[in-house]
């Protein structure tokens, strides 16, 4: 026996044919979810998010890189999708609706009845929960939406070039911006309905950090082994003491011949009572290392470091290399931001000279390096080799050692060496030709 429904203008309709308009507005509510989330998880991976997906070889991760190549493409792409989307659930749902509401006679009410309902769903569960899930979580959420994001790139690419070229063309940098802030308003309007409106900025931003912490793993945010200032353990007791003072490190790595192979970790406090002596074997206050792989994530870090009471911890890579080291002050960073103290370098990763030009930090990671030039994030990826940072990115091109003063050039971009500390290339000026 079939059930019917009893519809105005249709007459007699199976209750399937409703069975399948609802599924429809289900499916249309998702596709809307998911280019909502994807539309934040996108916009709002940070450089150290960008660096960590460059790290992943599969093709989510490969297409996410891929589809930042051409944000405005992208964002406008995501837009006129979900406009579809919304219309087709609008259109659905006013049509489903019809079978069932009993007064039809007053179209009036019936429309205002429709047009609430399907705009509450729409808010809720097409913007504002995926929204705020996609900020928690936009590498996870950026990484599951790639494929139908490529999808949506490749359907409604052309058609938001032409939204971008009519509308978006003529946006100035200060309207952009705004729009971007008024964007990421949409998140801490959500998190002030959990802090109270008395909340200041810095309490938001610790709970956008606590939000996104468990998500970030410990290649994100070590320090890398460039940077790692370490103790031979041959060393007399008057080099290692000279070593503390001029560092100002609380804990250093001891290693035997090369920073590859550590063996425990100095806490420099330890020697304090011993400052005085012309020689110790402080080989003795040598603790043992903690050791950690990079795709580990910081939350589980963080109670290890707890569990165990310890500070600091060996980064190691997939072949058992030293890849950085990761302190608990790394951590806490992450969710209270910088924590400066009378060792920490004040200066600027970079300086900018003029339009074409800017003298960079060698450290800076190539991903920042691309994004303040506004080139795309691959630009030197035929050169690059395995450097993350401009410094290793200028050894690549040149295969040799530099002088201060020496030029090198590839494609549009001159790189001008102002500075070298040892055989570390810690100031480069990069001008666009």
């Amino acid at each position: 026996m079939h059930i019917i429904l009893l519809d105005a203008n249709l007459g007699i309709l199976p209750a399937t044919h409703a069975t399948v308009i609802i599924l429809i507005i289900m499916s249309l509510l998702f596709l809307t979810a998911l280019t909502a989330g994807a539309e934040v998880a996108f916009f709002t991976l940070s450089s150290k998010d960008v660096n960590y997906l460059k790290t992943k070889e599969t093709a989510q991760a490969r297409s996410v890189i891929q589809l930042l190549e051409h944000p405005e493409m992208l964002s406008a792409s995501l837009r006129v999708a979900k406009i579809v989307f919304s219309i087709a659930i609008v259109i659905a749902g006013n049509y489903l609706a019809n079978l069932f509401i009993p007064f039809k006679q007053y179209v009036v009410l019936t429309f205002v009845l429709i047009l609430l309902v399907i705009t509450f769903i729409l808010l809720l569960f097409g913007e504002i929960l995926p929204k705020v899930y996609a900020r928690q979580n936009n590498v996870r959420v950026a990484l599951f939406v790639s494929n139908i994001t490529k999808v949506l790139y490749r359907l409604f690419g052309q058609l938001g070039k032409a939204f971008m070229t009519t509308s978006l063309h003529h946006l100035t940098e200060k309207e952009q911006l705004r729009k971007n802030m008024t964007e990421s308003r949409d998140f801490e309007d959500a998190i002030l309905l959990s802090l109270g409106h008395e909340a200041t900025q810095k309490e938001i931003d610790i709970y956008k950090g606590i939000l996104k912490f468990s998500n970030l793993t410990v290649k994100q945010i070590m320090q890398p082994r460039l940077d790692i200032s370490g103790i031979r353990e041959s060393w007399s007791f008057e080099k290692v003491r000279n070593k503390i003072t001029n560092t100002g490190y609380t804990r250093m790595p001891i290693y035997k011949n090369n920073i590859d192979e550590v063996t425990g970790i100095l806490n420099t406090k330890d020697l304090i009572p011993y400052t005085d002596m012309d020689d110790f074997d402080w080989h003795s206050l040598i603790r043992p290392a903690y050791f950690v792989f990079e795709n580990k994530h910081i939350d589980e870090l963080l109670e290890e470091f707890q569990d165990k009471k310890i500070k600091m911890a060996i980064v190691v890579d997939e072949f058992g290399g030293t890849s950085g080291i990761v302190t608990l002050e790394d951590i806490i960073e992450e969710i209270m931001g910088d924590i400066k103290d009378e060792f920490d370098d004040e200066d600027a990763k970079f300086v900018k000279i003029n339009d074409t030009s800017y003298v960079f930090d060698g450290k800076i990671s190539i991903v920042d390096l691309c994004r303040i030039l506004g080139i795309r994030f691959d630009y030197f990826d035929e050169i690059k080799g395995d450097s993350d940072s401009l410094a290793g990115l200028i050894l690549e091109l040149s295969g040799k050692f530099l002088n201060v003063g020496d030029e090198l050039a590839y494609e549009d971009f001159k790189f001008l060496i102002k500075e070298i500390k040892g055989y570390r290339i810690t100031q480069v000026q990069v001008s666009k030709i």
